[in-house]
This record gives structure tokens, sequence and C-alpha cells, in this order.
């Protein structure tokens, strides 16, 4: 039966295989007057002090480590829910693409509450539950959007089944083809959180690497410790700290210098607010960022 069962699978992955070696890229191209959700401010507000964060968080996810590599597929979930993973996965993206050199995928892979398509002003359409559970292509689901260098797949129709179609050969597959079609893209995953559901347990084996999402005053320390257990440890690159609030100038200079800083270097406060309102309305999502390294975490 173990034999019976190798070979069964090896005639699975080579007809995979066979079918990815044809596939092409997105045929699917995003409307040009598409109006993105304002909270992407990696797009919207590339002066701003949060897109100088999401440059931090690109740097150093994107910079080699000690073994000559960066992680090409990352995970972005939260221990629960709202706490801002889909508006870090999607800030980021938008981010690594804007490198000269980097190409970014966005996979909406929270197949409960996808969002993605809502940030990026889609309408409802097949994705990546459609791809996972019938005969869609995968370019037919891959989609380029206006932003040069960034294609997102849809998380698609909702499904009765979200934990087994994540957890499919199918899924293991196309991460791999994925990672291994370009060597100068990234592919953020955006999961479903990790304490209600058990995509993320089953997505972490899959990828390189894993970003953590926390919001701040909110999230306790005991359900970060219970979510870390449900992961690789060994794969965690680090926590994002979501909507950390600064109730005094001496902590807004600790954390990001004086404001003479920012106005000398063109970050100023005309540039942060080119909207009325957008302040308040960027305030939900992050009034800070920060990387905490978790490598020699107990």
């Amino acid at each position: 039966m173990g034999k019976m069962f190798d070979a069964l699978r090896k005639t699975e992955q080579e007809k995979f295989a066979e079918s990815a070696e044809h596939e092409e890229e997105p045929r699917d191209v995003m409307p040009a007057d598409v109006i993105f959700d304002d909270k992407l401010v990696a797009y919207y507000q590339q002066a701003s002090m949060v897109a100088e964060q999401f440059r931090r968080l690109r740097t150093y996810i994107t910079s080699p480590k000690l073994d000559g590599a960066s992680p090409k597929t990352i995970l972005v979930t939260s221990t629960l829910a709202g706490e801002g993973k889909s508006l870090i996965a999607a800030n980021l993206a938008i981010m690594i693409s804007a490198e000269l050199q980097s190409y970014a995928l966005l996979v909406d892979c929270d197949l409960r509450n996808p969002s993605l398509s809502k940030l990026f002003g889609l309408q409802q359409q097949k994705g990546l539950s459609d791809y996972l559970a019938g005969d869609t292509k995968i370019e037919d689901i891959m989609i380029k959007t206006p932003i040069d260098k960034l294609s997102i797949i849809p998380g698609g129709n909702l499904e009765e089944n979200p934990v087994e179609l994540i957890g499919s050969q199918k899924m293991k597959y196309l991460v791999q083809d994925l990672k291994s079609r370009y060597d100068d893209r990234f592919i953020i995953f955006d999961s479903s959180p990790i304490l209600p559901t058990t995509e993320p347990s089953v997505l972490n084996k899959m990828v390189d690497g894993i970003i953590m999402v926390i919001m701040s005053g909110r999230t306790s320390r005991e359900s970060v410790t219970q979510a870390i257990k449900a992961l690789e440890k060994e794969k965690i690159l680090g926590v994002v700290l979501n909507n950390l609030e600064f109730k005094t100038n001496a902590m807004i200079r600790k954390h990001f210098g004086s404001d003479r800083y920012y106005y000398n270097y063109n970050y100023d406060y005309s540039k942060a607010d080119p909207e009325p309102g957008i302040r308040e309305k960027i305030k939900g999502m992050v009034n800070s960022i920060k990387m905490f390294r978790n490598k020699n975490a107990s």
C-alpha cells in the first residue's frame, strides 16, 4: 500500500508540474481607474512616517540573512481577528513592489473572510478557493494591479471547507511552484488568525517565514504565547505591533526622532495628511509599526 500511495503521489506531482509549465502570467488586468482603499498608505502616502515604517519592514524581510538567502514565501497572520493583518500584508506587498529589483505577489488565504479584493477595489470574483476546489487555472485568478510589479490572487468564493482546501496537496504544490518560478518575486500569504482557525498552523509548514501582527493594548500575552505554540517557532521573522499610540512627544522622539528630523527629510505633516481626516482613517490601522526580532525568544 505504501508503494502504491507513493506512486500515486508522484503521478499527481508530475501532472501538476506539467500543467504548471504551460501556465502564463496573469490574464486579468485590474482596471487603471480602480479605487484602492485609502488605508493602503504605502500607495497613497509614500512620504508619511507610517509608509517609512513599511519600508523598514520590507528591508528587514528582503535583506539576505546569515545563510545568504532571504525568505521568498511569507505568511502574515495574527493572534485574533481584527488586528490588521490584511492591511499589513497589503501595504508590505506594495512596498516590496516599489523596490527596484523586486516583484510581489499577494495571495488571500483567508478563505473564511477574504478582504484583499475590497482593499484593492475589486468586485467579488474567482480566486484561490475556486482554484483549489475546481479546475480553475492559476493564471485565471492572478490579477495584475495598476501598481507596477504587484499582482494579487483574491480569496474567491466562500467555501465550507477552508481547512481542507488550504491543507490540500494542490495548495502545497502551488506554493512550491510560485516560489520556484521567479527568483526576484516575494509572495505574501494573508492568512486567517491563529487561535480561532486551523489554517495558519497548516500554512506555516509551507512557507519560509512568518510575520505575526498584534494589536497593541488589546491582545494579551497569554494569547500571543498560545498562538506562537501553534507555529514553527524558528520560522517567525518577527512581530508587527499595530496601533501603538504615543501619548507624549517624548515617546514619539524615542521611536521616530525629532520633528526637525522629519521636516529635514521631507516626512512633514503636510505630506503625511494629503486629504482632510486621513489621520483619523489610519488611526484604527497603524499609528506605528515596530518590528521585534524573535529569533532568540524563549
